[in-house]
């Protein structure tokens, strides 16, 4: 086990301030290449270092292999080495993960998110074995994913303890936030600890977290980069103001709607087209949009 917080190189391979990114769809809800490259191009114009592809917020159950691949590897053509590109490869099937993982490093990904193997809900034996298989087919940095409230499984502080001796795997998304627990963790492993729950952002920071995965940062990635600034400056009172007048309204709108259909429908908003989610995941009705665009207009994100 490390014991150091410079063991791992996490924060080289995964940025500081990323965004899930929703995988963008046309009219008749096929994938959207060029929306892709669009939209990767305006987040990373907006200070985003880090893309997440095919992620929940991707939508990862309605896309294909093939579809996966095709934005990846236009994503990678429009930013280049802008900015560091994480593709989901998590499934709850541990061949269906390799050959996913093999196929995303191929196709230019940095490094691969992996989430908790999903329904099939694994023995804390099986979690372990299931992600040191995958990391030990690839030769990329690898992410877990622990977000125990659609998984249906936690990944235990122990089988983390242990996947940290695993070279490669260098970070964690929290989704899970026992923040306690992970304090302890984040000092023990030397992981790169990322937050994935927009309202704790900033307290994940004050444990020492090397930044955050965001929805709402499709909406105000500019605010997001802002945050993260602020606290490094040691600007704490600049980093609540952020969080609390900008950020909280665009989270109160995802508590509502979902991350997906938040984000879809707040880039809409914006100007910026990328269709609608694929069932079962639905848009927003006309009473939701205009709440959005209420919290939206509190956020200071949307001009009218």
């Amino acid at each position: 086990m490390s014991t150091g917080m410079t063991a791992k190189t996490g924060v080289e391979t995964f940025g500081h301030v990323g965004v899930a990114m929703v995988t963008p769809f046309d009219r008749d809800g096929a994938l959207d290449v060029e929306a892709g490259r669009r939209l990767a191009a305006h987040l990373v114009d907006n200070g985003i270092d880090s893309l997440i592809l095919a992620g929940t917020t991707g939508e990862s159950p309605t896309t294909t292999v093939e579809e996966k691949l095709a934005l990846l590897k236009a994503v990678k053509e429009e930013v280049g080495d802008r900015a560091k590109l994480c593709a989901g490869a998590g499934t709850n099937n541990t061949a269906t993960s390799i050959a996913l993982a093999q196929a995303s490093v191929a196709a230019g990904a940095d490094s691969l998110l992996l989430v908790s193997p999903y329904y099939s809900k694994p023995s804390q034996a099986g979690v372990y074995a299931h992600f040191t298989a995958i990391a030990q087919s690839v030769d990329a940095p690898i992410c877990l994913y622990d977000i125990p409230g659609r998984s249906g499984i936690a990944i235990a502080s122990d089988t983390i303890r242990k996947l940290a001796e695993v070279p490669n795997i260098q970070a964690v998304k929290d989704a899970k936030g026992d923040l306690g627990a992970a304090a302890q963790l984040i000092r023990e492993t030397g992981l790169a600890w990322f937050s994935g729950d927009d309202p704790l952002n900033l307290p994940w920071l004050s444990l020492g977290a090397s930044g955050f995965i965001s929805v709402v940062g499709h909406a105000a990635p500019r605010a997001l980069v802002d945050l993260y600034d602020a606290f490094e400056q040691g600007d704490l009172a600049r980093a609540r103001e952020i969080n609390a007048n900008t950020l909280t309204p665009l989270i109160h709108a995802q508590a509502r709607l979902g991350g997906a259909t938040l984000a879809k429908a707040a880039l809409r908003l914006q100007g910026i087209e990328v269709g609608d989610p694929r069932l079962p995941v639905v848009a927003p009705d006309a009473t939701q949009i205009e709440e959005l665009r209420i919290d939206m207009k509190k956020a200071g994100v949307l001009q009218e």
